[in-house]
């Protein structure tokens, strides 16, 4: 049911029946002629006229938002739905570079990485499902569906294997399980400071991630009839991102963590590089909600320790730490520094692979 509605309100056109269906409601009630009936029909009219009126504007601004921003990539069809790709720079440097952000953001949001990358090597950004051009897709969205989404799309997209797989964060945990369902097709992995599952499972109670999924909803709702300021946006990354945001839960991750999990020795012998920084820099939040001191420390070493996880999945793994002063967000923060570790690594494949 969850996913139903969410699939419905994926669609930017949906605002428009839903309000044609509420003033009909209401047009009934007024037909019945009792006074309660036509006062809360007279209601109903006036909520779904105001709903309607939203739902037109959000389709017309969204109109409007396609035709002045232009697709730099190309549609491919994976599984009946169409995906963004945008691919630059010359294979013949290769192995092609994958960028994958983190959240579930568009690919646009590594697009200085992708520039920067994609004038010496060739580089791909990948819209997921609900984000950027892509379509809404099918519901539920899960980060073990996205590995093998992400996959085909680069095949259906004529991208040459290997590739160098590049993740952040939620990002990073989605090209880890790529890598661990076609290591045949990775010539390397860079991982930066991906989400472990511990994290999900184990971590103090995060009133943060709890009230995400809830914020997803609301905004998605608040798009679709037009009471937003602004441009606004799609909905489809809202509903997208709620939907695979039932992953970060304990109960939520019991349902996928099978399919979901990066174990020890799961990658074999595929070459990972683990970026990370050294310290919580921008965690400061989690450690304030432990109750002493002595807590925190806990919360710290735990934090710390689950960030270095990902090196035993692979028996050729190395950990590189991000500048002195950065946080989760490196990769905007320090964006030369991350394309430089991709670069590193890049170039010993290629010297290995002769």
């Amino acid at each position: 049911m969850a996913n139903s509605l969410l699939a419905l309100l994926s669609r930017d056109w949906a605002g428009v029946p839903v309000a044609l269906v509420v003033a009909a409601m209401g047009g009934f009630l007024v037909g019945l002629g009792a006074t309660w009936a036509v006062a809360l029909g007279g209601l109903l009219v006036a909520a779904g006229a105001v709903m309607l009126a939203g739902a037109v504007r959000h389709v017309v601004l969204m109109a409007r938002e396609a035709g002045e921003r232009p697709m730099p990539g190309t549609l491919v069809d994976v599984d009946g739905h169409r995906m963004h790709v945008l691919a630059e720079g010359d294979a013949a440097a290769g192995p092609t570079v994958v960028w994958m952000p983190g959240g579930h953001a568009p690919g646009e949001e590594f697009e200085e990485l992708h520039a920067m990358a994609a004038a010496r090597t060739r580089s791909v950004l990948v819209d997921r499902f609900g984000t950027g051009w892509s379509d809404a897709g099918p519901f539920p969205r899960t980060t073990a569906v996205e590995a093998e989404e992400l996959l085909a799309a680069l095949e259906r997209a004529g991208e040459r294997p290997p590739f160098v797989l590049v993740g952040h964060s939620f990002g990073g945990l989605l090209v880890a399980n790529a890598a661990r369902r076609r290591p045949d097709l990775v010539a390397g992995l860079v991982l930066l400071d991906p989400t472990p599952l511990e994290v999900i499972a184990f971590a103090p109670s995060n009133r943060l991630i709890t009230g995400m999924r809830r914020s997803f909803l609301l905004a998605a709702v608040r798009q679709l009839f037009g009471a937003h300021r602004g441009r606004g946006g799609r909905t489809a990354p809202q509903c997208a991102a709620a939907s695979i945001f039932a992953e970060l839960s304990p109960s939520g991750l019991a349902a996928v963590g099978w399919e979901t999990v990066v174990y020890d020795g799961d990658l074999g012998d595929v070459p990972l590089v683990l970026v990370i920084p050294r310290d919580l820099i921008g965690g400061e939040a989690v450690l304030a909600g432990a109750r002493d001191a002595v807590e925190a420390e806990r919360i710290r070493n735990f934090y710390l320790r689950t960030r270095v996880r990902y090196l035993a999945a692979s028996t050729a793994s190395r950990l590189v730490y991000t500048p002195e002063g950065t946080g989760h967000d490196f990769p905007r923060e320090a964006p030369g520094f991350v394309v430089g570790v991709v670069e590193d690594l890049a170039r010993e494949l290629r010297v290995t692979s002769r």
